[in-house]
């Protein structure tokens, strides 16, 4: 007894003299730890742009409401803010006016009637309209001009008695042209809104029933509106192009259609220019008039002989890198694929794309370029079924057991795979192709969610905000192959102090002037001393 006694307390003590290095050592680890300087960033890619600006308004996404509008022509951008109050009745808007440097010029109050709510915005020169719709009167709707020279806000009322939504909009000689749906949904048609004098008519030469899909675009140059109009039978689809006036008459009429089995789905109209080429491209189809199974392309000016210039088809297939989103692999099965069909004399493939088409951007030696985002409808399921028990108007309840109805298939946004970018000659001879491919881009609505911005050396700058608030781009130089992975994390202060960016909300990328672009939307930034600050920022992002 008395020997385990002593081996034991010898044990310990020789654990006792060990005793104040191990706490010295636990003591001096964190210390350590902490003066050891946190890891250098790693460098930027090549051609990575420069956030050169900084804003941040104390705003809260929950109870505020900003939509940008940045304008090329002098270089500004302005925003018009919404904050709610405790009452509907206390409710403000605000333009607020910022230079390059994103510093404010100029604040001016926008007397808005609490019964509107915001629906579309654009811009002509240097003014900024908004058009807000009613809440109570279905068809009423309530327009702001902001000019940015005096600061001076102008609104008008409109009892347009049928639309329901707007579509589209754009200005053109002080007018809005908008794109509405009527009440009932069936139809859509081009509405005329003439802000200084209040005046508003329908314009009966742009009433087209659903699906059709109209595009337009504002002539300022030569003072019309120009629209591309989609009709279909629902097995082969045509093109109708119509030139109107600034206050709304019909000029000019054309019809475009494929003489083969080819169904052009929609299209977009170059800018008129002073060479005899006016160039028109989209998309077709084969059979189905939904999916597009390429491209076309056309000049709409007569040629010699007095005849349209003939439809050039380009089949995605075709395309050097409209694939490229595909792992190697698939792409080369679908090579195989396709080869042993041609061998065969089968059928071409029929693909299954829907394109988004943005604007045509003229380039300074008089080609175009074209880009078009291929998108699906994106869907969740739930196991949670509609129980028309619970109360009145019925509920929702989770499906027990696997009994009541099956899994619900809930829509969650529209989802980019990649971005097509092709450059066309005036006539309509396609160039060259590439393709952006993107990382988990999703829209709830489909609008534009790449945008694009021309370099002074020639190339074309591809980007758009991820979910993980970084900035991703491409930098095209015609075919060549560049990388699809540069990213930069958005900088949320010019002073480079450590912040993590917490939440993230309606983050968007919007082209600027030159090479520039401004991002925008909601964050919580959380700073390594302090409380998380929240706010709604603007960056000005250059290349």
């Amino acid at each position: 007894m008395n020997a385990r006694f002593f081996l034991l307390f010898g044990a310990g003590c020789r654990w006792l003299r060990l005793l104040p290095a191990l706490l010295l050592l636990l003591g001096t680890a964190p210390a350590t730890a902490q003066r050891r300087p946190a890891p250098a960033p790693p460098p930027p890619p090549p051609g990575a742009p420069v956030q050169t600006a900084r804003v941040e308004l104390k705003l809260e996404s929950y109870n505020s409401e900003v939509h940008v509008q940045p304008l090329a022509a002098d270089s500004s951008v302005v925003l018009l803010v919404g904050q709610d109050a405790r009452r509907e009745a206390d409710r403000q808007f605000t333009f607020q006016h910022y230079d390059q440097h994103l510093r404010l010029r100029r604040e001016s109050v926008v007397p808005v009637p609490p019964e509107f709510r915001y629906a579309r915005g654009c811009a002509e020169g240097q003014t900024v309209f908004g058009v807000f719709y009613s809440n109570r009167l279905e068809g009423r709707l309530w327009a702001v001009a902001y000019d940015g020279r005096s600061g001076a806000v102008r609104t008008q009322q409109f009892d347009t008695r049928l639309s329901r939504e707007i579509v589209d909009l754009k200005a053109l000689d002080g007018r809005l042209f908008a794109n509405v749906l009527l009440a009932g949904g069936q139809h859509v048609t081009a509405l005329l809104l003439d802000v200084p004098t209040g005046q508003m008519r329908y314009l009966p030469a742009v009433y087209e029933p659903l699906p059709a899909q109209l595009s337009f675009a504002t002539d300022a140059a030569h003072r019309r509106a120009e629209y591309v109009v989609s009709q279909t039978n629902g097995r082969k689809s045509r093109l109708l192009l119509k030139q109107l006036s600034n206050n709304g008459q019909l000029l000019h009429s054309q019809y475009v259609q494929a003489e083969s089995d080819r169904s052009l789905i929609t299209a977009q109209l170059a800018p008129a220019r002073d060479s005899a080429a006016r160039l028109l491209t989209g998309t077709y189809s084969l059979r189905d008039p939904t999916y597009a199974q390429g491209l076309f392309a056309t000049d709409l000016r007569a040629v010699p002989d007095g005849q349209r210039a003939p439809l050039r088809f380009y089949d995605f297939l075709n395309l050097k890198h409209f694939f490229d989103y595909l792992t190697p692999s698939r792409q080369a099965r679908l090579r195989q694929r396709t080869a042993r069909r041609l061998a065969r004399a089968l059928p071409a493939l029929r693909w299954h794309y829907r394109l988004l088409l943005h604007e045509l951007l003229p380039r300074p030696d008089g080609s175009y370029v074209l880009v078009a985002e291929a998108y699906f409808p994106h869907y969740r399921y739930n196991s949670y079924g509609y129980s028309p028990g619970l109360g009145r108007a019925g509920g929702f309840a989770p499906a027990a057991n696997g009994a009541g109805y099956p899994n619900t298939r809930v829509f969650d946004g529209y989802q980019t795979t990649h971005a097509l970018v092709c450059g066309f000659d005036a006539h309509g001879t396609l160039i060259w192709d590439n393709v952006l491919v993107t990382d988990d881009l999703r829209r709830y609505d489909l609008e534009e969610a790449v945008r694009v911005q021309p370099l002074p050396d020639g190339r074309l700058a591809l980007a758009y905000l991820d979910d993980d608030d970084h900035i991703r781009y491409k930098l095209i130089n015609g075919t060549a192959p560049a990388p699809d992975d540069l990213r930069v994390p958005l900088q949320t202060n010019g002073a480079n102090l450590p912040e993590k960016i917490i939440e993230a909300e309606q983050n968007d990328l919007l082209p600027w002037f030159g090479s520039r672009f401004v991002a925008s939307g909601y964050q919580r930034i959380r700073p390594a001393k302090g409380p998380d600050r929240l706010v709604f920022f603007l960056n000005a992002v250059a290349f």
